[in-house]
């Protein structure tokens, strides 16, 4: 496509001359063309280290370098025993940190797998639905209360539309889009009113939008390109076990020159028995049971975590939160499930009780007392429901329910 003007300044015809389609959308030809052109709309992976070098990692970090070097010492002093002892706790120690961290990631994998993404598009003039990562710049995708969008967009036609950018703005509160044109063109992407962008979601309303990028060209893809630049720290609990090793480390090689020198000068030992008594006093005084007693410890903090469907990659981990002294977090969907649902209704009369968890609709029920007051209720949830269009689906192959717009389908599911 040619060079043009800010999206955002262009007439709705404009919009579908400058992105070469129509309100029909694209053909299923045309969207093959294009697919090879920009390619799939999905962030790329993030690189990862290979399988062995990570397991490696847990082999030649400073605490395991030191335990090498102490089982070295132990045979060198003679001890044999104790050397293949400190090297099997090595080996076990990181043996089981790779287990439980290749776990979590298996884990997250299989999450990702089971929600396969779905957009409402318009291909040879027909609205369907597609695998998100199918869609491409030109795309015409219907927009309804509860979507979540997987590109960036141009409105082109709106109704009392509010979308949730709280992705990339953190604002929780909706923001109002129309469709109309903005004149100024000195402005960021993000600020225009007739924009919506991936990873943000309808919250009220619907429209019409045509897409015009897609993958990384979007804006919260330019966000998460941000990310894998971001290096990774060590945890708290990381600095401080590195710090103590090193004092103790410091101690034990002072202390070993210290009784070597003693040994051999004021004692009167030869001096290949000095060297080795000192290697013994710097063997001993190395803490070979730290490791192993760091690591089940942390394993039993993910493993709890585990109980409460939280995922953890890294053991060093699961030590952050409590190192924590302060947490900004606006809670709807951070602290909590982000759902919402009815557990009350009320009529002139009564209170009525609503049973269930979450959006599931088949462990439920309303409360209603038989007489006169089962036909006020059942008059409430019937107008409840013909003023939503939330929907309940539950995709094949998943254990979830993907939730509505508003909580009321639900409710209305359970009325007798």
């Amino acid at each position: 496509m040619a060079s043009h003007a800010p999206v955002w300044t262009l007439s709705t015809q404009q919009v579908y001359e400058t992105l070469s389609t129509s309100e029909k959308g694209l053909s299923e030809a045309e969207t093959a063309i294009r697919i090879k052109h920009y390619g799939f709309n999905e962030l790329p992976e993030p690189a990862r280290r290979s399988l062995l070098l990570r397991f490696t990692d847990q082999l030649t970090h400073f605490m395991a370098l030191l335990l090498w070097v102490a089982g070295a010492l132990a045979f060198v002093s003679g001890t044999p025993e104790l050397g293949w002892a400190v090297w099997a706790v090595i080996w076990i120690n990181a043996g089981f940190s790779f287990w439980q961290e290749f776990q979590a990631e298996q884990a997250l994998t299989a999450l990702n797998k089971m929600l396969p993404a779905r957009a409402k598009v318009y291909r040879d003039g027909k609205l369907g639905e597609i695998p998100v990562r199918e869609m491409v710049p030109g795309d015409v995708m219907q927009l309804e209360e509860g979507d979540r969008i997987s590109a960036d967009a141009r409105l082109v036609s709106a109704q009392s539309c509010y979308v949730d950018v709280s992705v990339l703005t953190g604002e929780s509160l909706p923001v109002a889009r129309s469709a109309e044109p903005v004149a100024t063109e000195k402005m960021r992407a993000s600020e225009s009113s007739n924009l919506v962008f991936a990873g943000s979601t309808v919250s009220a309303g619907r429209g019409l939008a045509v897409v015009y990028a897609t993958g990384t060209q979007t804006e919260f893809g330019q966000v998460a390109h941000l990310t894998t630049t971001v290096k990774r720290e060590p945890s708290t609990l990381e600095v401080q076990i590195n710090s103590v090793v090193h004092v103790i480390t410091t101690i034990a090689l002072g202390l070993g020159v210290v009784v070597f020198l003693l040994t051999n000068l004021l004692v009167g030992m030869e001096l290949k028995e000095s060297f080795i008594f000192a290697i013994g006093i710097i063997v001993a005084f190395i803490p070979e049971g730290l490791l192993p007693t760091v690591t089940l410890a942390l394993a039993m903090g993910v493993k709890r975590m585990a109980k409460r469907n939280a995922l953890v990659r890294r053991l060093s981990a699961v030590e952050t939160l409590s190192a924590t002294t302060v947490i900004c977090t606006d809670k709807t969907g951070t602290l909590t499930k982000n759902e919402m649902t009815v557990c009350r209704l009320w009529i002139p009369t009564s209170e009525i009780t609503v049973t269930g968890i979450g959006y599931d609709p088949t462990g439920g029920e309303v409360q209603v007392p038989a007489g006169r007051m089962e036909s006020q209720v059942k008059l409430l949830l019937a107008g409840s429901a013909l003023c939503s269009n939330a929907r309940l689906n539950h995709p094949a192959g998943s254990s979830q329910w993907q939730p509505p717009a508003i909580p009321l389908k639900r409710l209305c599911w359970w009325l007798p």
